[in-house]
């Protein structure tokens, strides 16, 4: 064991990824995306009742490329996305009562958006008394969704791209996977600088947001496989039963690899690596310089008034970085 731990301290190939495993596990990050989670399936049905009821506005007569645009929304969720189709009924009625329900459906489905900040904020361990109250916090995440209104028309594009042109082989589908990887990391980018309070260069989220935009077309691309070999006729069999349990677990999976790639750009940006190897098993272990400084970004995230003050002591030696 300890050959093993001085040779990942060595060698940055393995010690980042265990250093972002740990951090994932101190800042609780399956509770965190758990969290994402519960706002995400709460905010989803509000966010599609708001972006159908726009849509609605902006293209009245043409119904086409309102389903089309709504299809590019859900097609984020391959496995489910088919029956959510047929919820994306837009909000009609008076103009006030429209504007209530907009305003109202808009409140409930930012839930997710701040969420995420949250989750983002946890990880680069900004103190409470620095992250956004409520109101401020949701009209940040205004900014989320204007990039998934962008994201839409895009992922829409690329869809309508590969449609006009599957007579020409898959080079063309492979082009545009390579270029929606491209759109989703240059859109993960933004949404790693936005939703956070911490002010990150682009070099320092960008790792990540590559890390999350190739996962998350892997993610479509199993998901669409699943639905072809797998889940065909049964959500006539399972109902919406099914649909609710594919919709968490769809969301979950996605939540966990935002929280890693978050987690990722932290370690990498702070430096907080290699970790020792067992300080996630005993308590008895020598720490390395980037253990002492995530436990104490974990004990600084606790600052909940600019006037409190945290010190953070060790009563073990400081163990070196690479034995």
């Amino acid at each position: 064991m300890s050959r093993f731990d001085a040779y990942q301290r060595r060698h940055r190939w393995l010690g980042v990824p265990i250093a972002v495993v740990y951090k994932f596990v101190d800042d609780q990050g399956g509770y965190l995306a758990a969290l994402i989670t519960y706002y995400g399936f709460l905010s989803l049905f509000p966010l599609l009742l708001i972006f159908s009821t726009v849509l609605g506005f902006l293209l009245p007569g043409n119904p086409a490329l309102q389903q089309q645009l709504i299809d590019g929304a859900l097609g984020q969720f391959p496995i489910i996305g088919d029956q959510l189709g047929s919820t994306a009924q837009p909000l009609r009625g008076s103009g006030w009562g429209l504007t209530i329900g907009i305003v109202v459906a808009l409140y409930g489905g930012l839930g997710v958006a701040v969420a995420i900040q949250n989750a983002f904020n946890q990880v680069w361990g900004v103190p409470v008394h620095r992250r956004p109250d409520p109101i401020r916090a949701r009209l940040r995440s205004l900014l989320l969704l204007g990039l998934l209104g962008l994201g839409v028309l895009l992922t829409t594009a690329l869809s309508a791209l590969v449609a006009v042109g599957e007579r020409f082989g898959p080079g063309l589908r492979m082009g545009a996977v390579v270029l929606a990887v491209i759109i989703n990391a240059a859109l993960f980018v933004l949404a790693f600088r936005a939703l956070t309070t911490r002010r990150a260069a682009i070099r320092e989220v960008l790792p990540g947001a590559v890390l999350a935009a190739v996962m998350w077309q892997i993610l479509q691309s199993l998901g669409a496989i699943y639905v072809d070999y797998q889940l065909r006729g049964t959500s006539q069999v399972y109902g919406l039963f099914g649909i609710v349990l594919g919709l968490l677990a769809w969301i979950y999976v996605e939540a966990v690899v935002i929280v890693l790639a978050a987690e990722l750009n932290a370690v990498l940006a702070r430096q907080l690596w290699p970790r020792a190897l067992l300080t996630m098993f005993a308590e008895d272990v020598d720490l390395t310089s980037a253990d002492r400084r995530s436990y104490e970004s974990y004990a600084s995230a606790q600052q909940y008034r600019e006037a409190e003050t945290i010190n953070v002591d060790f009563d073990t030696p400081e163990e070196t970085d690479k034995p």
